[in-house]
């Protein structure tokens, strides 16, 4: 994919996006790479990237990106979940995109790239081709094809030999799922989902070169990179300051404080069913009825769609599909079948497996599910003993 061969279709993309009086970029002209910082939405955590091109010789000065993507496209949800949705490259005016990012208070940070205007002229035809209807789209993939990804990849695509990229700036070499809790909370329902929903594959070590699915590892590696032996970023400046935000959010809305109030009633409700000699039906019908809906989310993303990071996700052995149908059987049965027994043994031995996954380091999982598997632990061991003392009572 070299630049070189674009060339051709440069006039043919000024004309088909109205900018045929602008010709090619003059000396005065200049490509920079933009960072932008996390923004409050879950799809803007990990920041942006995007081709600045300017010339004002010609009244230039736009923005290209990758991250792009249609709400309105038909059946949207249903192609995100099963990993079927095209992103595509989005052109606008700067002013647009600056005054957008000030509003939302996400920093931005502007590398102007070290290109001669030969280089300069390839890079643009290139964009503005891709940029046409019938090349704009692409398969995203959270890890390998996004946003971030796209803009070293054309680069380099481009430059070839020219440009060379040294990663000895990483002192630490990250695993997918450290770097994607880089730009996150670990107390926050959408930590919480993420560990859910993504499977052991982002517990492996991400190479140098894949740190940079991230925008901020874009910016990090640009700035240690050489083109024809020279530094390839000439110029680093921060246009957009984020203002500081103090906004931690109430603790009772937080998940630890459910988790930790789940697990109480959990042993509180399981104590008095003991005392009891009783069983509270309600609580073993929503922990059955939660842990099996979650465990069929966690069946679909791994076998029913086409996400790489949703892959060999251990979570099933406790979120266990099988748990739906347990859940209605424990509500209307006093006494179930001995099978049930079996399959309450088989849960406590797929809780232990997770732990050792766990502990090998094989799966990481969110350190608030220690409060889950502990309560599911001790209401599994009470049930047991209940349907046993049940079926054998002491005369």
């Amino acid at each position: 994919m070299q630049f070189k061969k674009f060339i051709p279709f440069l006039f043919v993309a000024f004309t088909a996006l109205g900018f045929a009086q602008e010709g090619v970029l003059s000396p005065l002209s200049k490509i920079s790479l933009l960072t932008i910082g996390p923004g409050d939405e879950v799809y803007s955590k990990y920041g942006h990237s995007g081709f600045r091109i300017q010339d004002p010789s010609i009244g230039v000065d736009r923005i290209y990106d990758y991250g792009g993507f249609d709400f309105d496209a038909p059946f949207f949800i249903w192609k995100f979940a099963r990993g079927k949705l095209d992103y595509n490259m989005s052109g606008y005016k700067f002013k647009s995109f600056f005054n957008a990012y000030q509003q939302e208070n996400r920093w931005v940070r502007e590398q102007t790239l070290n290109l001669t205007q030969d280089q300069r002229n390839e890079l643009f035809a290139f964009l503005q081709n891709n940029y046409r209807k019938e090349n704009r789209n692409y398969r995203y993939d959270f890890l390998f094809d996004n946003c971030a990804t796209k803009i070293p990849e054309v680069l380099k695509n481009g430059l070839g030999d020219q440009l060379k990229f040294n990663f000895d700036h990483l002192e630490n070499q990250y695993t997918f799922r450290q770097l994607i809790h880089q730009n996150l909370d670990e107390n926050d329902w959408q930590t919480f989902g993420i560990d859910l929903a993504l499977g052991s594959i982002i517990d492996k070590k991400a190479t140098p070169w894949e740190h940079q699915f991230l925008p901020l590892y874009v910016s990090e590696q640009f700035a240690n990179t050489t083109v024809n032996g020279q530094d390839f970023v000439s110029s680093d400046e921060l246009l957009i300051t984020a203002k500081p935000i103090q906004n931690k959010g109430l603790f009772i809305l937080k998940p630890l404080f459910w988790l930790i109030l789940l697990l109480l009633a959990v042993v509180v409700l399981t104590y008095l069913d003991h005392k009891k000699n009783k069983r509270t039906r309600w609580l073993d019908f929503s922990l059955f009825l939660i842990t099996g809906l979650a465990g069929l989310l966690i069946f679909f993303l791994w076998f029913l769609t086409d996400h790489t990071f949703t892959k060999d996700n251990f979570n099933l052995l406790w979120a266990f599909p099988i748990n739906l149908i347990l859940a209605f059987i424990l509500l209307k049965s006093k006494t179930p079948a001995n099978w049930v027994m079996k399959i309450l043994w088989v849960l406590i031995a797929f809780i232990a497996i997770a732990v050792i996954l766990w502990l090998l380091k094989i799966q990481i999982f969110s350190p608030l599910l220690v409060f889950i598997l502990v309560a599911l632990t001790i209401r599994y061991l009470y049930l047991i003993h209940f349907f046993k003392q049940i079926k054998s009572p002491t005369i």
